[in-house]
């Protein structure tokens, strides 16, 4: 447990954006109170004090002491070198899991559960690419254009939050996805020419995956129904689902099946107007020859 005789730059506030508690999270709240109390309790068993705590694993004195009162969540490097250093077995490392879920938005949080149980899903958005489908700098450039303008901490929360989703590709076994997305939403230049090119390789790379279908709905196409917003269905393993729509319901999820029945009226009659998958993917690998 010793402390390292260099010097060197200790890890701040201002260093680590985005890494701060939802006051509005009571779940999250509770969970890091509980780690930032274990990793106190520990750190006095051993009789070290907190600033040469803090130098033994790179961080100041007063992160240290907000860590420890549950006002700043720790990184994932914090735990693990906490673990080291205090020996404590791999049970503060074993924190982890629990700590990487607090970090995103509660609201990012249940969809991503609820997409995590899903054995079916499908999205048709008009005004941007879904989340699913999009790269870190894609989801950046998007977050930085909203009026008013997000904090940088709350901008980076988000964006990790949306890519933490895309672990449903990972999912064995693998769900049935399906996207539309309309033409103007790719051609629309969000972020630089390597953002756009990035997005297009990314949404190419998973419009080839065996279990997802992407579409998109040329501008020429007559009027349909999603014209309204956005519209997305998740179906599960016990016959269950849930369905949404900007357009219909008030836009609150729905789960009766009379008004799942109208959701996915609607999502087929869109999808049998967008060109077919083939096509599609043909379409955005010209976009990307062209940026």
């Amino acid at each position: 447990m010793s402390v390292d005789g260099e010097v060197r730059q200790l890890r701040t506030e201002a260093d680590e954006p985005g890494w701060e508690v939802d006051p509005d999270d009571e779940w999250g709240v509770a969970v890091i109170a509980t780690v930032g109390r274990q990793l106190k309790l520990r750190r006095e068993a051993v009789g070290m004090r907190a600033g040469d705590f803090g130098k033994a694993v790179g961080y100041g004195e007063d992160l240290v002491y907000k860590i420890e009162g549950g006002k700043r969540i720790p990184r994932p490097e914090y735990l693990e070198r906490a673990d080291e250093v205090l020996e404590a077995g791999g049970l503060l490392a074993a924190m982890k899991e629990d700590v990487a879920r607090v970090r995103y938005p509660k609201k990012v949080r249940d969809l991503a559960q609820m997409e995590a149980r899903a054995v079916e899903i499908g999205v048709y958005v008009c005004s941007s690419v879904p989340g699913l489908l999009q790269t870190p700098e894609h989801a950046r450039a998007l977050l930085e254009s909203w009026q008013p303008a997000y904090s940088p901490e709350d901008l980076e929360r988000r964006v990790a939050a949306r890519m933490a989703r895309r672990a449903i590709y990972d999912r064995c076994p693998a769900p049935a996805l399906s996207f539309v997305l309309e033409e103007a939403t790719l051609r629309r230049r969000v972020g630089g020419t390597m953002v756009r090119r990035q997005q297009f390789e990314r949404l190419l790379e998973v419009g080839h995956l065996n279990n997802v279908t992407l579409q998109v709905m040329p501008m020429d196409s007559a009027a349909h129904p999603g014209m309204s917003g956005r519209i997305e269905l998740l179906k599960f393993e016990d016959g269950t689902a849930v369905g949404r729509s900007d357009g219909a319901f008030t836009g609150r999820p729905v789960t009766e099946l009379r008004q799942l029945r109208v959701l996915e009226l609607r999502y087929g009659t869109i999808r049998a107007q967008a060109l077919p998958p083939g096509e599609s993917l043909a379409f955005i690998e010209q976009l990307l020859g062209e940026t």
